[in-house]
């Protein structure tokens, strides 16, 4: 393999690229989208869920219990009702995430000292949502049982109540548990696979749809000259498009990177390698644009969301769709991701996670120059 004519081959495929503007337009818009898209509407907050109330009481004691929910960030009361007919409806509209009914005896129990239960209806045809808002609902009844056992203590004159366990909770990595600081770094895989797929699975099959393929074959070229230097270009495209996605996390949603930034450009450019390849490879095979790329994008793109743990977490996935992840690239993109991202830590920690990253690239460009020699014999 000469480098010369690999390098004609990338120069070739640049002027290629810069004259098809609209492509290469997509390719660099597609990232902004993308995390704009997901940075803003995807977000696994729980932030002022709309809360629909029937206070029964009506009394200081069911004021003082509302007023705990309405303080909090975590809901928001959108209205007041005096029957369960108004609070069907405003759940079955879809206005009202969770409904607050205080029963009519809830301040003479109180008062003396008995149980009572608040009841919390949530939505379920929203299950995640529903059951968050209903911990959190229940975390404020007990800070107001909290309340009311220390003013029962102080009445009686004794010293105030001293909890016996007391919990303090403590996130590392993430000390604000915001959503964007995990999402953010995963919406790079998810824009690499995209770029990956829509740029090089279209290139070797339109060399054989527009009749050029036999030219460039009667040339001295030989196969990984080809292969290389048509996947240069794309891969200067797809580090531009890493470069973009890094910058706008850092300065539109504030997610710092911990770690060395060096080592996530290189394993990005690893990960970014292997789905180029892997696009080629069905260019190679498939010898039709429009297949090759529809096939690339849904074989890079829906693992690449799925099954990750991108979103979804790994361990809660059954145990043989957990057995299917251990062939998704992806997966261990997204912990090198998350582990330079957020902890700060390097290959001491990541080495295993980067040489499957690299195994998975090596074969990729295996396999691409495997099929692409036997189909030019």
């Amino acid at each position: 393999m000469k480098f010369r004519r690999l390098l004609a081959v990338a120069r070739k495929e640049f002027i290629h690229v810069s004259r098809d503007w609209r492509s290469l337009f997509l390719s660099l818009a597609i990232p902004v989208i993308l995390i704009m898209l997901f940075g803003y509407a995807l977000t696994l907050d729980l932030r002022k869920v709309p809360t629909v109330v029937w206070d029964q009481s009506r009394t200081k004691e069911s004021r003082e219990l509302l007023s705990l929910f309405s303080g909090s960030p975590y809901f928001s009361f959108i209205g007041y009702y005096d029957n369960y007919r108004d609070l069907q409806l405003a759940l079955d509209r879809g206005n009202a995430m969770i409904a607050v009914v205080v029963p009519s005896d809830f301040a003479g129990k109180i008062n003396a000292g008995k149980k009572v239960n608040i009841q919390i209806i949530g939505d379920g045809s929203d299950a995640n949502t529903s059951r968050l808002a209903m911990g959190y609902a229940s975390t404020v009844g007990m800070i107001y049982s909290s309340n009311i056992a220390a003013k029962r203590v102080k009445l009686l004159g004794k010293a105030n109540l001293v909890q016996p366990v007391e919990m303090v909770n403590r996130s590392w990595y993430n000390p604000d548990l915001r959503s964007q600081n995990v999402i953010i770094p995963g919406i790079i895989a998810i824009v690499m696979a995209v770029i990956a797929a829509m740029l090089t699975s279209v290139t070797i099959a339109r060399e054989w749809e527009t009749g050029t393929m036999e030219q460039l074959i009667s040339t001295p070229l030989k196969g990984p000259e080809l292969i290389f230097g048509k996947v240069v270009p794309y891969f200067v495209i797809g580090m531009t498009d890493v470069a973009i996605a890094v910058v706008m996390g850092k300065w539109l949603f504030h997610v710092p990177i911990v770690g060395n930034a060096g080592l996530l450009f290189a394993m990005a450019a690893i990960f970014l390698t292997g789905a180029l390849f892997w696009g080629m490879t069905l260019s190679i095979v498939l010898k039709s644009q429009v297949l090759a790329n529809q096939i690339a994008i849904v074989s890079g793109y829906l693992p690449t969301l799925i099954l990750s743990g991108f979103v979804f977490a790994i361990e809660n996935m059954p145990w043989p769709i957990q057995c299917i992840t251990y062939i998704v690239p992806a997966r261990y993109f997204i912990a090198l991701l998350r582990g330079i991202y957020l902890k700060g830590i390097g290959l001491e920690i990541l080495w295993l996670d980067a040489l499957l990253l690299s195994v998975y690239a090596v074969i990729m460009i295996i396999l691409a120059n495997r099929k692409f020699k036997f189909k030019l014999e």
